[in-house]
């Protein structure tokens, strides 16, 4: 340990410093005390009235002996006095001293000869309370033990806060010698620290008093240059016995490898904490490009600043993405995501497009190899193996790309495309811990985005299946003009089992039909490619609607349990009527050219395939411009309201002034059915001409 005499300015004569009282001499109470040759008191100092209780006026030219010795210690006083005065040998030690009320006290001296102007001699005695001095040393060992062998840096600092004092311990954790600490500021030490910082906590340490606990302060220093540490440091205040501020004292314990530990648990925290919301906002539903907008949402913020999502295109087509060589491939970006509002995204590729990434590009090279690639710092040539073309990785320079990892997604052993990820903001690079959770993210996402691949698949061939099925174009039919609509489920574009047909029967008369059978898929809609093809054959035996929907029935029933609901209407020109039959399917709608229009009170009848409930045909009359509304109930139903209210809401939107058959099947499906309607819609509209 090594200490620096540190002294207090005081106003004064010029060049002169003077202590303020309150000092440790002032703490010992030191008295002086003179004797001449032949003992008598010649000085006799305030202080030595204060320890011995004598005033200067009692023990002034008066043998000191007479006054403070007692007795039995006379002649042991003498000889050390002789011994003083005659060889000039000084003398310290402990010597008991009557006090003026009559005690016996120890009292610590040091005693030396004084020669005066004329060779004359004199006896100095210095004298404190030998009880107050052995407590102020065993407080001193004490310190100086505690300081010079603490396991904590230790450190003392003046009102100008520069160092003082210095323990090994402190001297280690700096990687400087004590006595180069001296005299030096914290940033003259430690410049690679946030000195400014630690400079504030001490100064608000001595301007209030109030200790500054736990200031946790990371960086490095001549101790380890090459690595950053991190320290506990607490800040107090130092006083002197009478209350006067003499400087700050720091102690400093390295906590490194605690604070790794817990940061490496907060870390690993974090990750279960990506992971579990990766799989609660990953797949909520089974569209592709909602669930690569889902995992690039996910890892922005939270792993990158920028997130693309690109999917190899013979993936979407189906067709076999597997290629043994490294040449191009084409790839179409499904989703793109950012932590901040930024054009960089202008440089990645556009959302939704097919592009030719070169064989040079680490996208096509993750993608061939089936292996993540980790660039923790990218240089100006990793940039032309990122971006798409000179112009792009410019824009990514000037954006600041650091740092970049890609991994592949891949699921049942297939690769379906990888996941970009880049940081610009975050000032921290990718690490093979990122890369892990990177991977695992990819690799849920990866299956999340199969299912919806497959899922896309069989909807795309559930839905042109359907869309086979059904009438392509209106046929020319006898006083009628029609126009008809269908429209799958929801956002999911979703096929389901809804038809409508016109069939044309002799006697210029014609039939019209819509039916829902239950269910989605292609289940769904081959069950009703048979049920219109039965109903076709059926309608050419011109036989009553009821009738028909009772043989349609028998024939449902034998679909292996299949419900489905119909409405049959025939149109006979000739008499101006339609004769109408339902089989639990909603009522339609007569919109007269004159007159409100109207929900056609009919007989319900039991769905098909229930069987043994007979069906029942109601005859309406007709004339030139009226309309029929024929539809099915995905038309009308809503999760959010009564299906009473939507009906009022279908004959709301038909009683608007009319419009063309096309427009106004346009206008129906564009007003009633909600946005995320769960079933599909077929919807006919005949006009009587």
């Amino acid at each position: 340990m090594t200490t620096s005499e540190s002294v207090r300015a005081v106003p004064g004569p010029a060049g002169l410093v003077t202590s303020e009282a309150g000092g440790l001499m002032d703490v010992l109470g030191v008295a002086a005390v003179v004797l001449d040759a032949e003992g008598r008191v010649v000085l006799w100092s305030p202080q030595a009235q204060e320890l011995f209780g004598w005033s200067a006026e009692e023990v002034l030219g008066r043998p000191a002996a007479g006054r403070m010795v007692a007795d039995e210690h006379i002649g042991l006083v003498l000889e050390l006095f002789s011994r003083v005065m005659g060889g000039g040998e000084p003398w310290a030690g402990v010597f008991p001293v009557r006090h003026k009320d009559g005690t016996t006290r120890p009292v610590e001296f040091r005693n030396v000869r004084l020669q005066g102007e004329h060779g004359e001699y004199y006896a100095l005695g210095l004298a404190t309370d030998a009880t107050t001095l052995r407590d102020l040393e065993r407080d001193v060992a004490l310190t100086v033990g505690l300081v010079s062998h603490s396991p904590i840096g230790l450190a003392v600092l003046d009102e100008d806060l520069r160092y003082v004092l210095v323990n090994p311990v402190m001297e280690h954790i700096t990687g400087i010698r004590a006595e180069d600490h001296l005299g030096r500021s914290v940033s003259e030490v430690v410049p690679k620290l946030d000195t400014k910082a630690i400079e504030a906590d001490m100064r608000q340490v001595l301007a209030t008093g109030k200790p500054l606990l736990d200031r946790v302060r990371t960086g490095r220093t001549a101790a380890d240059p090459g690595t950053d540490h991190t320290w506990n440091a607490s800040y107090y205040r130092l006083q002197d016995p009478s209350g006067r501020v003499i400087g700050v004292a720091i102690s400093v314990v390295d906590i490194t490898d605690q604070y790794r530990a817990a940061a490496e648990a907060a870390e690993a925290r974090r990750r279960l904490a990506v992971i579990a919301n990766a799989s609660v906002r990953i797949g909520t539903t089974l569209d592709l490009e909602r669930t690569a907008r889902e995992l690039a949402d996910v890892v922005v913020t939270d792993l990158a600043d920028l997130a693309a999502v690109d999917v190899l295109d013979a993936v979407l087509r189906d067709d076999d993405p597997t290629d043994p060589g490294f040449g191009p491939a084409n790839f179409r970006a499904l989703a793109m995501a950012t932590s901040y509002a930024t054009d960089v995204m202008e440089a990645a590729d556009p959302a939704g497009e097919i592009a030719a990434y070169g064989a040079h590009r680490l996208v096509t090279r993750s993608a061939r190899t089936r292996r993540p690639i980790l660039v923790p710092h990218v240089r100006p040539d990793d940039l032309r193996r990122i971006a798409r073309d000179e112009r792009s990785a410019a824009r990514w320079e000037r954006a600041g790309l650091h740092s970049y990892l890609i991994v592949p997604l891949i699921a049942r052993g297939q690769v379906l495309g990888v996941l970009d990820l880049a940081r610009t903001r975050n000032p921290n690079p990718f690490t093979q811990d990122d890369l892990v959770l990177a991977g695992e993210l990819a690799a849920r996402a990866a299956v999340a985005i199969d299912n919806a691949r497959w899922y896309q698949r069989q909807r795309h061939a559930a839905v042109a299946l359907q869309r086979h099925l059904l009438p392509q174009r209106p046929p020319e039919l006898p006083g009628l003009e029609v126009a008809y609509r269908y429209q799958p489920a929801g956002t999911a574009q979703q096929a389901g089992g809804d038809w409508f047909d016109t069939i044309r029967l002799g006697g210029d008369k014609t039939a019209l039909v819509v039916g829902d059978v239950m269910g989605h898929g292609i289940n769904a809609a081959a069950t009703m490619g048979q049920l219109r093809t039965v109903t076709r054959t059926l309608a050419r035996l011109d036989l009553d609607p009821a009738e028909i929907l009772g043989h349609l029935d028998k024939a449902t029933l034998e679909l292996d349990e299949i419900i489905a609901t119909c409405v049959y209407a025939v149109y006979d020109p000739q008499r101006g009527q339609c004769r109408i039959s339902l089989a639990g399917h909603p009522p339609p709608v007569l919109d007269h050219a004159h007159r409100p229009p109207v929900l056609l009170d009919l007989p319900t009848g039991a769905p098909l395939g229930v069987g043994g409930v007979p069906f029942t045909t109601t005859t309406v009359d007709v004339e030139p411009g009226d309309r029929l509304v024929l539809y099915t109930d995905g038309l009308v139903e809503s999760r959010r309201q009564a299906i009473g209210d939507r009906l009022r809401a279908l004959l709301d939107v038909v009683t608007q002034p009319r419009i063309p058959l096309e427009d106004t099947c346009d206008r129906l499906l564009a007003a009633l059915p909600p946005p995320d309607h769960p079933d599909d819609i077929a919807l006919l509209v005949a006009e009587v001409c």
